[in-house]
């Protein structure tokens, strides 16, 4: 896997913190820093998602593909899945996430919610390595709600 993320430069005369991601699968992402008042010029634009918030965003699709892939080698009629993440971080730098909530909304015809618990804790605890991989800093936590299609 390869990712290339390059530093989009000063615009407009002033200094700004947008990076482009190049992934190894040819797409891209951008990325950029919340304005910063307290030292201007060190802050970004405003003009794109935090670096932060796409490594969550990440896990959330991460662990989402794992829980409708689950419950479509088990035959079961998956028409919808959602994933809301909320997130703590540390006070002090590096910041890493300390909490991670990750709560489910999955419909789809005749769907058990045992088939959706046993999908969640098998992307939780194996499949989705990124979630295992912040599980390291973070307490995450799992919840689910099953809704008819």
């Amino acid at each position: 896997m390869e990712c290339t993320v390059s530093w989009t430069g000063a615009t407009g005369g002033r200094s700004a913190m947008g990076f482009i991601a190049e992934t190894g699968s040819g797409h891209v992402l951008m990325m950029d820093g919340a304005p910063d008042s307290a030292q201007p010029g060190n802050g970004g634009q405003n003009l794109a998602a935090r670096p932060m918030e796409t490594v969550l965003a990440g896990t959330g699709g991460c662990t989402a593909y794992d829980v409708v892939l689950i419950l479509k080698r088990g035959r079961h009629e998956v028409r919808g899945c959602t994933v809301k993440l909320t997130a703590e971080r540390a006070a002090v730098d590096p910041k890493v996430f300390v909490k991670i909530h990750m709560h489910f909304t999955v419909t789809g015809a005749g769907l058990s919610a045992a088939a959706v618990e046993r999908a969640v804790a098998m992307s939780h605890e194996k499949y989705c390595s990124a979630s295992v991989m912040l599980s390291k800093t973070a307490e995450i936590t799992t919840s689910f709600e099953v809704l008819p299609a």
